[in-house]
C-alpha cells in the first residue's frame, strides 16, 4: 500500500491524544479516497470519534491513540482497495468502520478457502466482489465455505440470503458444485392475494423474486439465462424439492421461518453427496397460521450443535440497509423484550 503513517512529535494534553499523518502518494487517488465533498472522511470521523484534516496529499488524524488508530487501518483498507481498481461505495466505508483490518487487498485468488487463510474474506463471482460488513457476516460467510450445511438466523436487511447466494454462484463458479437451487416457500405474508392469473411460473415468481434479484447481480445476464436453460441454475418454490435427491448442488432455502416442522425436515433430508446447504430466516417474521409452528425454530432446537452443522446469528447492528432499518429492529425488539417482562411481572403477581 503506497501510504507512510508518521507519528508526530507534536503533544497536547497528554501523549495519548497525539496527531497521526496518513501520507499518500497518489493524491488523485486520495481524492477517490475522500469521496465526494469528503462524505467519506465524515463517516470515518463519526464512526471512530476523531477529527480528520486534510493538507495536500497527508491527511492529519485527531483523538485518541485507540480510535486514532483504528480510524487510520480503515483509510489503509479504503486505499488499498482503490490502488486495486475497486471503487469505494458509501457500504465500503461502513464496512472498513465495523470491521478495520490490517491486511492489504492484493490481487485475488481463485480459491476461496486460500483467500480466507490469507486473512482475506470476500467472495468472488462473475460480476463483483461482495465482502461482509460486520464481524457476525464475517463468521457467516466463513462457515458457508466450511460447513455442509449452515443456518443463517436473524433479523431482515443484514445479508443472509445474498451471501448465501453469493456463495453459491462462487462455488459454481469454481466447479465446487454443478447447480445451484435457491427455493422459498410460497407463504403469503399476511395479506390475502386471491387466485393469481397466468400459468404456474407466473403464480410462485412473486414469491421467488428476492431470490432472482440476488442471483442477477452476480451472473452476466446471458450466463444466467443460459445455465438456467442447462438446468445448472433453478429457482423454485418449496414444493417442488419433494421426493428430489440433491447430489452436487448449492441450495439456498430463503424465508425459512415460514416452513413447517414437516417441511423443513423433508427439504433437510435431500441433502445429497457433494451437497451443501445454505438456510435463512427471521423467527420474528412468521406468517404461518395462528398455531403451526415453525420448521425452523424446531430445526433449532434439535439440530444445535449436530457436527458438521453450523449456526450463525444476527443482530440489529448487522443490519446493512439504511441505517434506519437497524433503529427499526432495535425498537421492535426492546418493544418485545418490555412486553416479555411484563408479562413475566404479571405472571409471578398472581
Amino acid at each position: 500500500m503506497a501510504t507512510r503513517e508518521l507519528e508526530t512529535t507534536t503533544q497536547t494534553a497528554s501523549a495519548d491524544l497525539a496527531e497521526t499523518r496518513l501520507e499518500f502518494a497518489d493524491n488523485r487517488k486520495l481524492i477517490d479516497l475522500c469521496g465526494a465533498f469528503d462524505r467519506n472522511l465524515a463517516a470515518i470521523e463519526e464512526g471512530f470519534g476523531v477529527t480528520i484534516t486534510r493538507r495536500g496529499n497527508l491527511l492529519a488524524l485527531h483523538g485518541e491513540r485507540g480510535p486514532r488508530e483504528r480510524a487510520g487501518a480503515a483509510l489503509g483498507k479504503l486505499y488499498a482497495r482503490i490502488e486495486a481498481g475497486r471503487p469505494v461505495e458509501p457500504g465500503d466505508v461502513e464496512a472498513a468502520i465495523r470491521m478495520p483490518s490490517p491486511f492489504a487487498e492484493r490481487g485475488a485468488r481463485r480459491d476461496q478457502l486460500e483467500l480466507f487463510e490469507s486473512g482475506r474474506v470476500e467472495i468472488h463471482t462473475r460480476k463483483k466482489t461482495i465482502e461482509p460488513r460486520t464481524p457476525a457476516q464475517r463468521a457467516y460467510v466463513e462457515a458457508l465455505f466450511k460447513h455442509e450445511l449452515v443456518f443463517g438466523v436473524g433479523p431482515a436487511g443484514t445479508g443472509k440470503t445474498y451471501l448465501a447466494v453469493a456463495a453459491a454462484v462462487s462455488m459454481f463458479i469454481e466447479g465446487r458444485v454443478d447447480k445451484i437451487i435457491l427455493s422459498r416457500p410460497a407463504v403469503e405474508a399476511g395479506e390475502r392475494l386471491g387466485f393469481l392469473p397466468g400459468d404456474m411460473k407466473e403464480k410462485i415468481d412473486p414469491y421467488l423474486r428476492p431470490l432472482y434479484d440476488a442471483i442477477h447481480d452476480m451472473l452476466p445476464g446471458k450466463q444466467l439465462q443460459r445455465e438456467m436453460e442447462l438446468g445448472n441454475v433453478e429457482v423454485a418454490p418449496l414444493a417442488f424439492m419433494r421426493g428430489r435427491t440433491l447430489a452436487n448442488a448449492f441450495v439456498v432455502l430463503d424465508e425459512a421461518q415460514n416452513t413447517t416442522e414437516m417441511q423443513m425436515k423433508m427439504f433437510l433430508t435431500r441433502l445429497g453427496e457433494g451437497s451443501r446447504m445454505a438456510i435463512t430466516g427471521d423467527p420474528t417474521q412468521i406468517d404461518l397460521p395462528r398455531g403451526v409452528r415453525s420448521g425452523l425454530d424446531e430445526a433449532a432446537r434439535v439440530l444445535e450443535g449436530v457436527e458438521g452443522i453450523a449456526f450463525r446469528r444476527f443482530g440489529a447492528s448487522d443490519v446493512v440497509r439504511h441505517p434506519l432499518v437497524a433503529r427499526i429492529v432495535e425498537a421492535y425488539d426492546a418493544d418485545q423484550s418490555a412486553g416479555q417482562s411484563g408479562a413475566n411481572s404479571g405472571a409471578r403477581a398472581r
